[in-house]
């Protein structure tokens, strides 16, 4: 396969994920971070890292709005639920590294 039908193919898939994310409202970032170990927010920093990498200017707000569908701030409001105990209890085993 060549680079281009690579990269086509790639770009589909990562549409598909994103598209996929922003119907699984029900599922919280922290959820995706205990589970697979990156986030919504994860996928928003890559994006922008990536246009930084190819010469575009783009900030947090306009990658993560990329991502969601929506203002970060509005899919917050509109989805994002407290994280129970036990989620942040998980997310510090995982993610505390001084351990």
């Amino acid at each position: 396969m060549d680079k281009a039908t690579t990269t086509e193919l790639e770009a589909a898939a990562f549409r598909r994920l994103v598209a996929h994310l922003q119907e699984r409202t029900d599922v919280q970032n922290i959820d995706m971070m205990n589970l697979a170990g990156f986030c919504r927010n994860c996928m928003s920093r890559w994006y922008r890292q990536a246009a930084e990498t190819s010469g575009i200017e783009m900030t947090d707000g306009e990658a993560r709005k990329l991502v969601y569908g929506m203002e970060y701030a509005d899919w917050k409001a509109q989805y994002q639920t407290e994280a129970t105990p036990e989620q942040k209890q998980q997310y510090e085993k995982i993610h505390n590294h001084d351990n």
